[in-house]
């Protein structure tokens, strides 16, 4: 399975964070998963893709041209295959396209954009494919709790809550991605059956 990543790149990320993310990076590449990310080789972009290329696994990064003329010193050493593309957008969508599955780690306003893309796209039925989210430390509780009261508010449906799971532990999160069997429901479900709520 080709599984992508998002997360943080910052170089100041506590310890707890990067061991987390570099074992589950180690346990993707055991089970035989392969690694799609942005590139990065600091904070939990590069943890990730440490902990994949330490136990052998592909690591696939997909940077936009500006990263790779004004940022190259920001890169990973990692990657077994680099994807160009011209914007932040198609670097998104090239991600998308490519994967089998999304872990969402803990990050900032890219990692939000990019939860928030995904999210959307299965939304709409434009992907059937697992999301998750690894809450480290209880990272994304108030995320989670704002999105429940935007439920509660109606401006979501609740079953689309669904369709991004939680987790503390990840290998319950690899476990949810490998037993993951896309839903019946359609994108008009999860944009608008309030009938159950």
């Amino acid at each position: 399975m080709k599984i992508c990543v998002f997360g943080a790149a910052s170089a100041h990320i506590d310890d707890t964070y990067i061991k987390t993310v570099e074992d589950l990076g180690e346990l993707m590449a055991k089970r035989g998963h392969s690694l799609v990310f942005g590139g990065g080789k600091f904070g939990l972009m590069g943890a990730i893709s440490n902990g994949v290329k330490k136990q052998g696994g592909s690591v696939c990064a997909v940077i936009p041209h500006f990263f790779q003329d004004e940022q190259i010193e920001l890169m990973s050493v990692n990657c077994d295959e680099v994807i160009h593309t011209a914007t932040m957008a198609e670097r998104k969508d090239a991600m998308g396209k490519l994967a089998d599955a999304f872990i969402i780690l803990p990050g900032g306003l890219g990692t939000l954009d990019e939860l928030f893309e995904i999210y959307t796209l299965i939304q709409l039925g434009r992907y059937k494919k697992p999301l998750a989210v690894l809450n480290i430390q209880g990272y994304y509780d108030d995320l989670k709790k704002f999105l429940d009261s935007v439920a509660e508010k109606k401006f979501v449906t609740k079953l689309c809550l669904k369709v991004c799971q939680y987790f503390d532990d990840f290998v319950q999160l690899l476990d949810y991605l490998e037993e993951f069997q896309p839903s019946d429901f359609t994108w008009n479900d999860l944009l608008y059956n309030y009938d159950d709520e």
